[in-house]
């Protein structure tokens, strides 16, 4: 979530996968004050808005009990100028929304967090993440402190839709952004987070947040590029077990991705996904605007590039999750169809196919002739 500009692309034939929103939640921010202009009626898209009485991105999917529950970021209309580093995303608070079905109705709970609430935070509530252990649910942030360095927090409930309590300091040596937990087979938690740019990794290479450092990356094309951050939590998944390590995405001679690959090397939007004992590592480009992934034998990698999940998105930003539902495989992800700014987008789901030899079909999110 760093930039402004839009990437306009042309397409035709729509596809209505899902647009259903709750009976009970009052329209938040009427998207429909912001309708598309007229030159964007012959644009195409391969699926549609999730909910349009709110703007949502980046959403991470889960399956409870048989229900799918999406926590996205909340994007608000603020005033705030664009930047490369994102101050013009000024969400400040999390509305969950939750399904029976894949294409059916989709409720828009009422708001499960707010930054307000937390006392460590001071603003920019981004992507968020949530996780279940026992009968209590995790709500995992990242959010700018005091001192304006992005650190990640955690709230529980016992509803999966909240309201969240959060605890009063983040997660110790914590740092960046995009939190996104993985559970494995053996009951073990992980916790994939970071992102260059706004995302702040380039400030915090030596452990300690720099506020002059980069505004970008290393500036070193030639170097291996920054990277996500794993690390294992602790059993109560209210802390790292581990000091994080860096998730390592080799490319096809088995070498780190180098910083000046803006098609392939790390930006932000962590995702993991198990699929025949492979593990599917996902990210965002960021500034190239793709979706790829890289697959590993273990949840710490090395992960080897594999290719793209999603070509470009209309808008700046692409953030996603990966999800089994009913024997099949899902990409929520986001656009800005219905603002057509980069600050207010909606959430998309289509589905996803993994080939035979195991790789991932690439998806357009556009429909052509």
């Amino acid at each position: 979530m760093n930039r402004p500009p839009l990437r306009l692309l042309a397409c035709s034939v729509l596809v209505v996968l899902a647009a259903c929103s709750s009976k009970d939640q009052p329209a938040a921010e009427g998207a429909s004050a912001d309708q598309p202009p007229a030159a964007k009626a012959a644009r195409q898209y391969l699926s549609q808005p999730l909910v349009s009485e709110i703007y949502t991105a980046d959403p991470s999917a889960h399956i409870w009990d048989g229900k799918i529950y999406v926590y996205p970021s909340h994007d608000i209309d603020g005033t705030t100028p664009e930047d490369d580093l994102g101050a013009h995303f000024e969400m400040r608070d999390y509305r969950i929304l939750s399904m029976d079905k894949i294409g059916g109705p989709v409720t828009v709970h009422p708001v499960a967090l707010d930054v307000g609430q937390v006392p460590w935070a001071e603003k920019q509530m981004w992507a968020p993440d949530a996780a279940r252990k026992g009968d209590t649910y995790f709500l995992y942030f990242p959010a700018k402190d005091k001192q304006g360095a992005f650190r990640i927090g955690v709230a529980t409930s016992k509803s999966p839709t909240g309201p969240f309590e959060p605890r009063p300091e983040p997660i110790k040596g914590s740092f960046s952004i995009d939190p996104a937990v993985f559970t494995d087979a053996d009951g073990r938690t992980y916790m994939y987070f970071g992102g260059i740019w706004g995302g702040q990794l380039q400030r915090n290479t030596t452990g300690t947040y720099d506020p002059n450092g980069s505004k970008t990356d290393l500036q070193a094309d030639d170097q291996p590029a920054l990277t996500a951050k794993v690390a294992m939590l602790t059993d109560d998944m209210l802390e790292f077990a581990e000091k994080p390590r860096d998730v390592v995405i080799l490319d096809e001679n088995d070498k780190p991705l180098l910083g000046g690959d803006h098609d392939r090397r790390f930006f932000e939007a962590s995702w993991l996904h198990k699929y025949n004992g492979k593990y599917y590592f996902s990210y965002s480009t960021g500034d190239t605007h793709y979706i790829v992934y890289a697959i590993g034998d273990s949840p710490y990698g090395p992960f080897k590039y594999a290719g793209r999940i999603l070509e470009p998105v209309e808008g700046w930003t692409t953030h996603h999750s990966i999800v089994e539902w009913d024997g099949r495989w899902w990409l929520f992800y986001a656009d800005s169809q219905l603002s057509g700014q980069t600050r207010l987008r909606n959430v998309k789901v289509t589905e996803l196919f993994h080939n035979p030899d195991g790789t991932i079909k690439t998806i357009d999110p556009f429909v052509h002739e």
